[in-house]
């Protein structure tokens, strides 16, 4: 069964409209339907605001800088395939250059891999274990 991943967004305060955050939220659920094959209306997302400088997101030796419109994109998913997240990687950063005008220097994404035994969606129910999905 395929399923969406939970998509925790960090965005420093100010740096984006309202009108920015809802493209780069509708964005990232188009991305994951086409790269992971997410269901349709399976979607959970979470936006997380930070002062600039309690959003530190250094090069990694790599060369290059970082804008206030930085974007840390953590994803708890099921195992995906390295072409899959290769995908959606390369997608994402290529939709939101097009759409949102975003570097694509400012864009950092993790995933997060675990199990069924891992989510539960309601009342403390196991709903994966339980066979109730």
């Amino acid at each position: 069964m395929a399923v969406m991943p939970l998509l925790h967004f960090h965005l420093v305060e100010n740096a984006w409209t309202s009108a920015e955050i809802q493209t780069l939220l509708d964005i990232a659920y188009d991305t994951t339907l086409t790269a992971f094959g997410a269901p349709q209306g399976d979607r959970y997302q979470i936006v997380s605001k930070h002062p600039a400088n309690e959003l530190i997101l250094g090069d990694t030796g790599l060369g290059f800088t970082r804008s206030n419109r930085r974007v840390v994109l953590s994803i708890r998913t099921r195992p995906r395939t390295a072409a899959q997240k290769r995908q959606f990687y390369q997608l994402l950063s290529d939709r939101y250059a097009e759409a949102l005008k975003l570097d694509r220097q400012d864009l950092m994404i993790n995933l997060v891999t675990n199990t069924d035994e891992d989510w539960s969606f309601h009342a403390g129910h196991a709903e994966f274990l339980d066979g109730e999905l």
